[in-house]
């Protein structure tokens, strides 16, 4: 079997920036090449129309066409262009696209099926973070969906969501995001003592305005704890603030400040010792469809706690292997970091639970077999 997946972005120094869409893209590549599958990852929005084999995964860059006010539709017919020969050449056998602003639309191969899989559009983030969309990302995205051969989403959350913003009552299939645990697992070293990590993007939409509030009331009850945060400082779409880190050190009390690290972007090689170190890890996101971070946290056996909107509830267990609450609630988010931080036992307890939830649930070897069974069941129709 041979599948390509369409793409904006993909984590490798030649293809550019990556977020949440591009590492689950390539945690399932390696999952299904080790299992016999042949993948090729189509990458638009390029420097340069290239080539290069990444460990088996087979990159294909795709420059878009540059036509003043005509970019976006020649860029789709070139990649239309590519995928008829590429499936003509039985190169590929199948296209899965994600639904983030309907690439597809007007992308429309003469037999190789196209597959959606919802990782959260446009119109789906903005809607979980109550702001207005661009009504040309929504257009796309919806006849991108409509046109779709099959639908795939990474949890129910976000299929029932995106029926619903859309006004559709599409059928998804559910495969959530993977996580090869035999590349998290802790290694058991002394955890640094009273340390709350969040990694990800410093964005408003993650609840990044949300947690210095929250760390507020931890410090007034744990004095010691020490918040360490990671990831890429993004630009606020509401007010126009260039910095949501500035925007957040406004928030934090005199006392909280001074306990509060901020380390930038770490390489993602990095990211598994930083996650050993802390004693927790928190996710305070009010728009997410189904985040690889958390599932990372819990294979390292950290316990964490987390937003409680919608997908949560499809990943943790709450009060068992984390603790969901709601961003807002700021005392009850605080409380259950404390409670954590003041027992070690329950810590290494939670910590226990969420790795064998993820080794049941989200390991990439019994992902990958559901999405070659849910790819056998549309190549056997053509």
């Amino acid at each position: 079997m041979k599948i390509a997946f369409l793409t904006p972005e993909y984590p490798h120094s030649r293809t550019g920036n990556s977020g949440g869409i591009g590492t689950s893209i390539k945690n399932l590549a390696i999952g299904l090449l080790a299992q016999g599958v042949s993948v090729r990852v189509l990458v638009y929005g390029q420097k340069e129309d290239a080539f290069f084999d990444d460990n088996g995964i087979l990159i294909q860059q795709i420059k878009n066409v540059k036509i003043k006010g005509l970019s976006w539709f020649f860029t789709r017919k070139k990649i239309e262009r590519i995928i008829n020969k590429l499936y003509s050449d039985k190169e590929i056998d199948l296209v899965e696209a994600p639904d983030w602003t309907g690439i597809t639309s007007f992308i429309k191969p003469q037999k190789c099926p196209i597959i959606i899989r919802l990782h959260g559009s446009d119109t789906y983030f903005c809607h979980l973070d109550n702001r207005p969309v661009k009504w040309v990302n929504k257009f796309h995205e919806k006849r991108a969906l409509i046109k779709a051969d099959e639908l795939l989403s990474v949890s129910q959350f976000t299929a029932n969501t995106t029926n619903a913003v859309f006004n559709l009552a599409k059928k998804f299939t559910i495969i959530p995001n993977p996580i090869d645990t035999r590349l998290f697992q802790s290694n058991k070293t002394t955890q640094r003592e009273n340390s709350i990590l969040y990694f990800g993007s410093l964005i408003r939409k993650k609840g990044l305005l949300e947690l210095p509030l929250i760390f507020n009331k931890v410090i007034d009850n744990n004095p010691d704890a020490k918040l360490i945060l990671i990831g890429k400082d993004v630009s606020d779409i509401i007010s126009g603030n260039s910095s949501i880190w500035q925007m957040m050190q406004e928030l934090f009390s005199d006392k909280a400040k001074n306990n509060v690290t901020y380390l930038g972007s770490v390489p993602y090689t990095e990211i598994k010792q930083k996650i050993q170190d802390a004693t927790l890890c928190i996710f305070p996101s009010f728009a997410e469809a189904f985040p690889v971070s958390w599932l990372e946290a819990m294979a390292m056996e950290k316990p964490i706690v987390a937003s409680d909107i919608g997908w949560a509830n499809e990943m943790v267990d709450d009060g068992y292997n984390g603790f969901l609450v709601h961003p807002v609630n700021h005392d009850i988010f605080a409380e259950k970091i404390n409670t954590l931080l003041n027992d070690e036992e329950l810590c290494l307890k939670m910590g226990k639970s969420a790795r064998k939830k993820v080794e049941a649930f989200f390991d990439i070897n019994s992902i990958a077999k559901q999405n070659i069974e849910f790819y056998k069941s549309i190549t056997n129709r053509n």
